[in-house]
């Protein structure tokens, strides 16, 4: 009888590779990178069992990171060629890295039929708002009046949001993190791993040298704590430096409104309890921006759909079961054939 060999728990440390980081220093994406990897670590993930796949980009980077397999693709496609990977070997974790120049403007046709399938693999969008690796010219997600190499006078286009876009095109699992955030990244990159179905991430990251400090009006340490809430199944949208803040559903505009608890008769029973099967409410969770309202932080939406590689190869296997032709050999003998004769 064969022993069964236990295998060993990894660390982050092991999820990381030897290559050298060529990202710009007091960028993001070290923060994202070890993230990833702590949650590797926690969810007690294999290097063998993953893989990373990108497009082009300052993102695009991070498969060589990851002691995983990954792949470098081509601009906008990371979507498609994943895709393939997981209807090929559907027991892998297929994780899909982009910037929001990568999957938003190119890809975003790549993005959107990833996400409608409902293909299961796990879609990271790095948001920084800018096209980093090309020198800083505006993205689709800048904002306008943003002034850049390609818009001197200020982009005059209305910007994506990604959530959003995501939500429309047919995801089933949507959240959001900040780069910065340690305690809660690894968390939200753990929630998409375990949904069956295509997860959508946008992580709000800071690129240093060509947007530095976009997000900071929601992300300061100062603001953050009346300019952020994070979301959790089941418990009110309340959030503030007191604590006592709180998002209630205004029934006459049929739209969200800040509140104080203790202010006006206001109670916490009157504030929405998170639910993220509830796509109506994950809509107006993804359009609050940190402005007029908190941006909304965590899973914001997530249910349970059958996935596209399963229909796949359930439609590939009920083929097989009901075909009269069951080898090669029989098909080359099947139909118009003929034998030359000498």
């Amino acid at each position: 009888m064969n022993a069964v060999t236990q295998k060993e728990k990894l660390t982050a440390k092991d999820f990381a590779t030897d290559q050298e980081v060529r990202w710009c220093p007091g960028c993001g994406d070290y923060a994202i990178l070890k993230a990833m990897q702590k949650a590797m670590a926690d969810m007690g993930q294999s290097t063998e069992d993953n893989v990373f796949v990108s497009g082009i980009g300052c993102a695009a980077r991070f498969p060589y990171y990851m002691a995983t397999y990954g792949f470098h693709t081509i601009h906008g496609r990371a979507p498609a060629f994943a895709t393939g990977i997981k209807l090929a070997n559907p027991d892998l974790n297929v994780w899909v890295v982009g910037g929001d120049g990568d999957m938003l403007s190119i890809g975003a046709n790549h993005l959107m039929h990833v996400l409608r399938r409902n293909v299961d693999l796990q879609v990271l969008l790095f948001n920084n708002e800018i096209y980093g690796l090309t020198k800083g010219q505006y993205s689709p997600t800048s904002r306008e009046g943003t002034k850049s190499p390609s818009t001197p006078l200020g982009s005059v286009d209305r910007p994506i949001d990604a959530c959003t876009y995501a939500l429309g095109a047919g995801a089933t699992f949507i959240a959001r993190g900040i780069d910065s955030q340690q305690k809660h990244l690894p968390g939200i990159f753990q929630a998409a791993s375990e949904h069956k179905g295509a997860s959508f991430v946008e992580v709000l990251q800071n690129c240093i040298v060509y947007n530095d400090g976009v997000f900071n009006e929601f992300t300061d340490r100062d603001v953050a704590a009346d300019r952020q809430v994070h979301v959790e199944a089941g418990k009110p949208l309340i959030y503030g430096a007191d604590g006592n803040k709180g998002i209630r559903l205004n029934l006459k505009t049929l739209s969200l409104e800040e509140v104080v608890v203790g202010e006006n008769g206001v109670t916490e029973a009157d504030l929405l309890v998170h639910d993220p099967s509830n796509h109506t409410l994950a809509g107006m969770l993804a359009a609050m921006n940190g402005r007029d309202l908190p941006v909304a932080l965590g899973v914001l939406y997530c249910s349970r759909e059958d996935t596209y590689e399963a229909a796949v190869h359930d439609q590939i296997n009920a083929a097989k079961s009901s075909a009269k032709i069951t080898n090669f050999n029989d098909l080359l003998r099947t139909g118009h054939t003929w034998v030359a004769g000498g």
